[in-house]
């Protein structure tokens, strides 16, 4: 069977701000290695999918930029949304446009903007998630085992029933489940048997559209109403005149809630959403008093700080646990353990009419 997949990558990263800007968000960014984290995922994808069939689902302000980092992606390929919808009419979207050039795929829909360090465990995990997706109409995701107690990531609950599958462990989801405080988040890490939602889903087209036809028939209708009107006038005209009629809500909710057949599959694979500033701790090496430095960094007593320079020299002196990001018109000063906030500045922002530091 032929392998599709759909990367999403519409997000603004706000809680990267301020390097991550509306004109240039995180996925677009080089924030570990010399590539964009967009573009880590072409490559990482292309050593199982070929690049012919990718797609990318963004909005049309990075469309042009989308092209411009990966020249080898076919441009019919990008899908653009006219606003903003959630993940559900994404997935949606992508589903009747490869339903055109490619019927009988698998589908794999991950995030642009993942950090994977082991590139081969990974893709050997996603060929396994797709023998279990084309067996009986399953739907699969993949779960990341817990090494911390986190509460800033969803969770998924597994069952007792585990089937092996090329050495892997495949397991029935028993149900997904939100962002929890902390100490439900360390007795979730204690039972064993739940995982961090990865965001990455894999399942045949022709299932998630048979299961968009049963739990959410509005907008089965609308993606009805696209595909017949792919064939009278341009695919983005038709897009963006019926787009703005998906319902707000993500995959999770729509579909995976509410699905008995959904297996996941636990990861090890060096993996991280860089969801906020702090994630550099985790993905960068540290000198001996903590800190994540980057560029132009005079520091005297400074402890388990991230500071990144845009060219002019920061000094720091007797400080801990900060975040210090200066950028060519904006710096950011913040401790980390408010780096999950860093919104309230660009809900501010924009209540100040301060829009051009967005």
């Amino acid at each position: 069977m032929t392998i599709t997949a759909v990367i999403m990558a519409g997000g603004k990263g706000e809680r990267f701000w301020p390097k991550s800007r509306t004109h240039l968000p995180k996925q677009f960014l080089n924030i570990s290695g010399n590539k964009s984290m967009i573009q880590q995922t072409i490559d990482r994808l292309e050593k199982l999918i070929d690049i012919s069939q990718i797609f990318i689902v963004t909005n049309e302000l990075y469309a042009e930029l989308i092209h411009a980092q990966l020249p080898n992606l076919p441009y019919e390929n990008i899908i653009i949304e006219p606003i903003g919808r959630n993940t559900a009419p994404c997935v949606g979207l992508a589903s009747i446009v490869i339903e055109e050039k490619f019927p009988d795929s698998t589908m794999v829909v991950l995030p642009s903007d993942h950090i994977i360090e082991n590139e081969e465990g990974f893709i050997r995990i996603l060929e396994t998630a797709v023998e279990v997706a084309e067996k009986e109409d399953n739907l699969v995701t993949l779960g990341i085992k817990p090494t911390y107690p986190e509460t800033g990531y969803g969770y998924i609950e597994s069952t007792k029933q585990i089937e092996l599958l090329n050495d892997l462990e495949v397991h029935k989801v028993n149900k997904f489940v939100e962002k929890p405080n902390l100490e439900t988040a360390q007795n979730y890490l204690d039972s064993g048997n739940f995982f961090w939602n990865s965001g990455i889903f894999i399942w045949k087209v022709s299932v998630i559209r048979k299961y968009i036809q049963k739990l959410m028939p509005e907008m089965h209708d609308v993606l009805e109403t696209m595909k017949a009107g792919f064939k009278l006038e341009s695919r983005n005209e038709v897009i963006r005149s019926e787009f703005k009629k998906m319902p707000d809500q993500s995959i999770d909710y729509g579909i995976m809630e509410k699905v008995n057949n959904i297996y996941v599959i636990p990861c090890i694979f060096g993996w991280d959403d860089v969801g906020s500033w702090t994630a550099l701790d985790r993905i960068n090496d540290r000198d001996e008093n903590g800190n994540v430095i980057k560029g132009n960094i005079l520091n005297i007593d400074t402890k388990r700080c991230i500071i990144e320079s845009n060219g002019k020299l920061i000094a720091t002196l007797g400080i801990e646990d900060l975040i210090i990001v200066d950028t060519e018109d904006v710096t950011l000063i913040c401790t980390k353990d408010k780096a999950q906030e860093v919104k309230l500045l660009l809900k501010e922002l924009r209540m100040q009419k301060l829009d051009k530091y967005l």
